[in-house]
């Protein structure tokens, strides 16, 4: 084995597997073929092949809903090669070196990398055993997009891009890091690649340092689990994976209304008198949220308790709060401060993670510098297993009196700070648990939810790995408050969902660096109008009037709005639930047959019927392209061409959103909340009017 350095790695000393005995059958769906490095496994399914390589050497993380059916298959091999075939597909298994072509029917789905070197067949190997893990290489087509990878807050086509698999505090939607990860890609030629590991996985996709026109695949594992997936577009490849690692359930309505938030209330008056100026503005709300120190002691947290210096009776606050029409979110992270008893009480009894060298409860300290002057300290914690079954149903459990109180949603922040030298209950170490703990973590919020919240669950998370979009829902976390941070925020979220994800939010105005930007704030309300979830966040004020009378009329607008949309947005919603496809779809999602709108990253279909052009620039200038075909302007009603460019200034109160001429969308009625809805269903009118 050679090591593997993922910026320049020296291709001339991997060495490269050959087959090295004949194909053998297990059973009626399963075969399996010697090579220089172990057996290969190979089975057929519905969706395309699925490859094994080495032992699987990691606990039951429950990526995947259920195993997937195998199609019974047939085998025939000679020297050079191995066909097998079922369920409509044929591999193709070369021997010297092992590189592979899966078709469906007649068309390639993929093969390995045709990249030739000039003193050997394959410029990267088609697979290759490396010290850290397992290496594939996959053939692209010249200027093949390729999508998904997770919340990726650069260019949505990750072509020439080097991305890695791995969940990080980002701190910001600036750099490759991020919060939600998952290695699975897609290209609209009609295939998908997921690996199923809770390793890291750095993704060359035509990454020119290795090759321009190949995907390399390095999965940092013992064993490499690699799903091939053939369809006909982006949405159905979409279906497929979701189909595998789970989809998420419809979210309760009122988690559709408007959801405040405020890094931080700082105490009981200054949260209720938020809540009474909301309705005394008659501004559109649901939730209002008690981030964490709004309800937590920092040094002391996280244990479930209520501050009791601001909080002598939180029963009388919530209340209050209920007698306003709010739904009510508080936060939370999975760390006990070593200040609470709570710390060894959990430690005793095993429920924390362990120091992986000396056996004793891990104490994680928090790197504080790059909080700056912005945040807090926080204090020296131990972290939850959630691989212990006593600590993960203490964990789920210790909910209930929270939601007995009248507590409606969980904001489980953070779940990235799992590191190398932990040891988890289950016997894997930090290197293994750190991208799924987020998994664990979500489901078991969601869990504690669904057993004990009398309003429906609904959970926001901010770490996610693959399978957590069975959770529902997600938020992109901290970004910078300027015109970048509402780009790179919009494109986070269609990567999200265009990687199985289909619901989420961002922080409405931008977390950090606040400059009182009116304009910024409203082309950020209007644009998450168009999402599943809208809430404005950040640290200071986020309510409209805090940016001045005509920033606050236009957020209104927007926010009246999108009570009326509801019962258009919980038909994309179902939609989306049922087969896995983002409520933001980004043109390539939506239009796959139109090339040219492939290239539009920063427009958006909501739903089938609308699309969106968010204005992400001062000044209120926007160029979008509109399909083939007449396009009225929602509301107005001005009717566009297709099939062009086009260009709008507009006004603070103005959007630019698009309805294909002959669609109707469905008008509920003007509310302040979601309680005055019913059921959400109730349709008063059609736009455009007959």
């Amino acid at each position: 084995m050679v090591s593997f350095n993922s910026a320049a790695p020296s291709w001339d000393d991997f060495p490269q597997l050959s087959v090295c005995g004949k194909v053998q059958l297990l059973g009626q769906d399963t075969a399996s073929i010697a090579t220089t490095e172990g057996s290969l496994i190979i089975s057929l399914h519905s969706f395309g092949a699925r490859l094994r390589f080495g032992e699987r050497d990691f606990g039951e993380y429950g990526m995947l809903v259920d195993e997937p059916v195998a199609a019974a298959i047939q085998v025939e091999s000679d020297d050079e090669r191995s066909l097998i075939e079922g369920a409509g597909y044929t591999l193709t298994v070369h021997h010297q070196p092992l590189s592979f072509e899966l078709k469906k029917g007649s068309r390639r789905v993929q093969r390995s990398a045709s990249d030739g070197h000039f003193v050997r067949q394959f410029r990267l190997p088609p697979v290759a055993r490396v010290d850290n893990g397992w290496f594939f290489s996959f053939e692209l087509e010249s200027n093949e997009p390729v999508y998904g990878l997770g919340e990726k807050w650069g260019r949505l086509d990750k072509r020439g891009q080097l991305v890695r698999s791995y969940n990080h505090d980002a701190l910001g939607v600036n750099a490759e890091i991020s919060y939600k990860n998952t290695p699975f890609a897609w290209s609209p030629n009609g295939w998908g690649v997921f690996v199923h590991t809770p390793a890291p996985v750095t993704h060359g996709v035509g990454f020119a340092s290795w090759s321009q026109r190949a995907y390399g695949v390095l999965v940092e594992d013992s064993s490499a689990d690699v799903f091939l997936l053939g369809a006909d577009d982006g949405a159905s490849i979409i279906e497929q994976y979701s189909g595998l690692t789970g989809r998420a359930p419809l979210p309760p309505l009122w988690s559709l209304g408007v959801i405040l938030s405020k890094a931080y209330y700082k105490d009981v008056d200054e949260l209720l008198s938020t809540a009474r100026a909301v309705r005394e503005h008659n501004m559109p709300c649901d939730v209002i949220t008690l981030d964490g120190r709004a309800w937590q002691d920092t040094d002391t947290r996280f244990a479930f308790e209520w501050d009791p210096k601001r909080y002598p009776d939180p029963a009388a606050v919530i209340n209050e709060l209920k007698s306003l029409d709010f739904k009510v979110c508080v936060w939370e992270y999975p760390l006990v401060s070593v200040q609470n008893p709570l710390f060894e009480l959990m430690a005793k009894k095993g429920w924390l993670l362990k120091d992986r060298k000396s056996g004793e409860t891990y104490r994680y300290q928090w790197d504080t510098s790059c909080f700056g002057e912005v945040l807090t300290p926080l204090p020296e914690s131990g972290i939850v297993d959630f691989t212990h079954p006593e600590a993960y149903a203490f964990w789920r459990d210790s909910h209930k009196p929270l939601f007995d109180l009248g507590v409606d949603m969980i904001k489980a922040d953070f779940g990235e700070q799992i590191e190398s030298d932990m040891m988890a209950h289950n016997g894997d170490h930090g290197d293994v648990l750190h991208n799924t703990y987020s998994l664990l973590y979500n489901r078991c919020v969601y869990e504690a939810a669904e057993r004990y919240c009398k309003s429906g669950p609904f959970l926001f998370s901010r770490s996610s790995w693959t399978g957590s979009q069975r959770y529902p829902a997600q938020w992109g976390g901290d970004p910078q408050a300027d015109w970048g941070g509402l780009a790179g925020s919009l494109r986070g979220g269609l990567s999200w969902g265009m990687s199985g994800a289909p619901f989420y939010a961002t922080d409405v105005g931008g977390f950090y660096g606040d400059q009182r930007d009116p304009e910024l704030y409203v082309r950020w309300a209007q644009l998450s109008v168009f999402s599943a979830h809208l809430r404005l966040h950040g640290i200071g004020q986020r309510e409209p009037w805090s940016y001045g009378k005509e920033a606050a009329a236009a957020v209104f607008a927007a926010l009246q709005l999108r009570y009326r949309l509801i019962p258009y947005l919980r038909e994309a919603m179902s939609s989306s639930s049922k087969r896995g496809i983002p409520v933001q779809r980004a043109m390539v999602l939506a239009c796959p047959e139109d090339r040219a709108a492939w290239a539009f990253e920063d427009q958006f279909m909501f739903g089938d019927k609308m699309l969106v052009v968010p204005c992400l620039q001062p000044g209120g200038k926007v160029d979008f392209y509109l399909p083939s075909g007449s396009w009225c302007r929602f509301p107005g009603g001005d009717v566009f061409e297709g099939g062009r460019c086009e260009s709008l200034i507009l006004g603070l109160d103005e959007i630019a959103v698009f309805v294909r001429e002959g669609e109707k969308i469905p008008m509920g009625p003007a509310a302040q909340n979601t309680e005055e809805l019913g059921s959400g269903e109730t349709v008063v009118e059609y736009w455009p009017a007959p």
